[in-house]
């Protein structure tokens, strides 16, 4: 886990550039219906609005709230550090899915026009979207990105 401001920024950008690349694809999937060439293209195009959307909510909302949240209700400063991970992890994805749940919702509400559905699009998302994000976060992502980051930035290398 990152133990200063600037480990704890860099493992963000990686962690959210992971999620953010790997739920676009599996969202333009699941609205256009087939992973196909044209699939990945609209999934890539619309990746940097939503990493940046993804980011922003990250950095300056969810990350306080989840870990105030795991610290508080779910893991102690003294917990074995795999507990800490789980439970941190845990409580960033389910706010996460909500907010891009709704990001998504509203970005297929531009593409159609039809804000009709923005709401009913959004609380359908969310199910599926949860049960694709957690699964990844825990068994993939998470594990990936702790394995690079500490890779190429060993304890105590990067400086508070």
């Amino acid at each position: 886990m990152p133990q200063n401001k600037r480990e704890s920024l860099i493992y963000t950008v990686m962690m959210c550039f992971m999620m953010v690349l790997w739920m676009s694809m599996y969202n333009v999937t699941l609205h256009m219906g087939a992973l196909s060439f044209e699939t990945l293209q609209e999934g890539w195009l619309g990746f940097p609005f939503a990493y940046i959307y993804a980011m922003l909510f990250d950095w300056f909302l969810v990350s306080h709230l989840a870990k105030g949240f795991a610290f508080r209700f779910l893991v102690r400063p003294e917990s074995p550090v795999l507990h800490k991970v789980l439970a941190v992890s845990c409580c960033m994805v389910i706010p996460m899915v909500i907010v891009m749940s709704l990001y998504g919702s509203l970005e297929a509400c531009v593409k159609s026009g039809v804000w009709s559905l923005l709401l009913p699009t959004w609380i359908s998302n969310i199910p599926k979207n949860m049960a694709m994000a957690l699964p990844f976060q825990l068994l993939v992502a998470g594990p990936v990105v702790r394995r690079i980051f500490r890779s190429a930035f060993p304890e105590g290398k990067v400086l508070a």
